[in-house]
């Protein structure tokens, strides 16, 4: 998301910290300072008129008294935890908690997160399906760009989908 939102012309909020590697080969396009919103929520001002990647968790620190728009990227659970186990596997280390301990553990969450939502006013959502995004990356681009209200290259952002990179799927 944060490639196809720089290549339709955004300019993002990233320190490039976290390097490309065999798990994300383009980058994770991460801005450490995102980790400290929880004590220093208002660090966000940086991030006034980019994009900016924030994890779920640390949403919910989101001081208010601001208009945010965010994109939250949805994926099956099953395929979050697969590709986890993946890089986990890969770095030679392995999660002791059962999946479906942890599937019910991010439900609870985005359940939470959802429910957060609907009480901010000043924040707007747009629900975007990663698999969605993968086999239809125009209908996806031109949703975000209407939710943004920007003018954004659409060609730009679809070229950025490469749906080689989608290996840990469910069936």
């Amino acid at each position: 998301m944060m490639q196809m939102l720089a290549a339709g012309g955004m300019k993002l909020l990233t320190d490039f910290e976290r390097k490309p590697d065999e798990d994300n080969p383009r980058g994770y396009s991460e801005w450490e300072p995102a980790k400290l919103l929880p004590k220093q929520p208002e660090l966000i001002d940086q991030a006034e008129g980019k994009a900016v990647k924030v994890i779920s968790q640390l949403l919910l620190s989101l001081p208010p008294g601001r208009d945010y728009k965010v994109i939250f990227m949805e994926r099956a659970v099953a395929e979050v935890l697969a590709s986890q186990d993946e890089m986990l596997r890969r770095r030679g280390s392995s999660d002791s908690v059962s999946h479906e301990v942890m599937s019910r553990t991010f439900e609870q969450h985005l359940n939470a997160v959802r429910a957060w939502f609907k009480k901010r006013a000043d924040i707007s959502v747009c629900w975007v399906q990663y698999k969605l995004i993968l086999e239809d990356p125009a209908s996806s681009s031109s949703a975000i760009q209407e939710f943004l209200a920007r003018d954004l290259n659409l060609e730009a952002m679809v070229g950025q989908v490469d749906p080689a990179l989608y290996r840990n799927r469910l069936p």
